[in-house]
């Protein structure tokens, strides 16, 4: 459960400021996931908890359909073995509207900032 215990924006924001773009687990504490969607970041669970034993540190992860992100639609977490061979992942996500808007913003504190420059 990841978070569990750490319901501060600062472990969110480490994530970020260390130059993460996602956060994918099997769970996630609640409050904790809000937070990282609160700082632009991709809380992603595996659809399938199993998958997350197919992935080994070496591996390069990709995320595909950014671009569509559409809530209640799952995303593809494709894996790319040192190899070459790659295969892809259902990752799942619980953003809603406002929280991609978020997202597309790089944060909702930058949401808020443009909001208010357009005003």
């Amino acid at each position: 459960n990841y978070g569990e215990g750490s319901s501060r924006e600062h472990a969110a924001m480490s994530v970020r400021f260390l130059g993460g773009a996602a956060v994918i687990v099997k769970s996630f504490a609640r409050i904790h996931e809000t937070n990282l969607k609160k700082q632009g970041l991709l809380p992603l669970t595996f659809n399938n908890p199993s998958d997350y034993d197919r992935i080994s540190p070496a591996d390069k992860l990709s995320i595909l359909g950014l671009k569509t992100l559409t809530p209640g639609k799952a995303l593809t977490l494709r894996v790319t073995k040192p190899s070459g061979e790659h295969f892809d992942i259902v990752v799942d996500h619980t953003f809603n509207e406002n929280q991609i808007t978020w997202f597309k913003a790089g944060s909702a504190l930058n949401f808020i900032a443009k909001a208010n420059n357009a005003q």
